[in-house]
Formats: C-alpha cells, sequence, structure tokens
C-alpha cells in the first residue's frame, strides 16, 4: 500500500492504529519490509534493520514492560522523505525492564523521533527521548 495521504498523516494514523491500538495486523500498511532503526539508544534493535514480522516483536517487547504505553504527538514536520515527531509518552511499569523488575510506577516523558519514508511505507527511523526522567520516575535513580 503506497501513501494515499500526506505523509504526516498517515505517520499520525500509524502512531495511533499500531503504538496507542495495538493493531499489529495493521504492521504491514505502514512498514515497509525493511525497516531500519538507525539510532535509539536502548533500543536491542538500534542499528538493525528488521522485517515487519520482526517490528511486530520489537512492540511486544515495548508493551511486555508498559502494556498501556500511549504516545501523544505534539507537533509534526514533513519533509521530503521523513517526517519529524514531538511526542510525550505515558504509561505504566507492569513488566521487567531487562533485569529490573515491574514497579508498578506511571511514566511521563517527551522525545523526538524522524521517520523516513521509502516506496509509501515507513522504513526506518532515528530516535531521541529522555530515559533519564524514565528511570528516575521508576526509582532506579534518584532525584
Amino acid at each position: 500500500m503506497s501513501i494515499s495521504l500526506n505523509k504526516e498523516q498517515f505517520l499520525r494514523n500509524f502512531l495511533q492504529e499500531v503504538w496507542n491500538e495495538k493493531r499489529f495486523n495493521k504492521i504491514q500498511t505502514y512498514v515497509h519490509p525493511k525497516y531500519h532503526i538507525e539510532l535509539d539508544a536502548g533500543d536491542p534493535w538500534e542499528g538493525k534493520t528488521i522485517n515487519p514480522a520482526e517490528f511486530i516483536e520489537r512492540l511486544h517487547y515495548s508493551f511486555d514492560s508498559f502494556p498501556d504505553m500511549h504516545f501523544e504527538v505534539t507537533s509534526c514536520q514533513e519533509l521530503e522523505d521523513r517526517v519529524i515527531v514531538d511526542w510525550i509518552l505515558t504509561g505504566t511499569n507492569l513488566g521487567p525492564i531487562g533485569d529490573f523488575p515491574a514497579t508498578g510506577k506511571r511514566i511521563r516523558t517527551t522525545g523526538n523521533t524522524v521517520y523516513y519514508f521509502k516506496d509509501g511505507l515507513i522504513s526506518g527511523h532515528h530516535q531521541v527521548f529522555d530515559r533519564i526522567t524514565v528511570t528516575k520516575q521508576l526509582g532506579f535513580l534518584s532525584a
């Protein structure tokens, strides 16, 4: 499926349907068969090119720790082959994060993701967000 909407609206739909609503059956509607994660510190898939099935594994990895994870888009800017998104992430830590046990605590943090497009689909991203605030909110670091 190629983009019939502008890239910004296509990306907003992706974040809503795939990340917020967990509609994994929509992955192939949005995600290129070769999705590259250029920069995403702390993401086990950083530097890798993954297929839609591996993308779903990555989603499960995130939702295992934060089943109610939700992205609120605060701004979007569409460029030629990419969309830059600023967002607020909220969620409750109900599963382990690596070796750390679930805390039951809520998080709220901000971040920025640049999503790349190829052949009418989202073909990768690089992302930066405030992980230090998250570790403090979870009690892993002192404030």
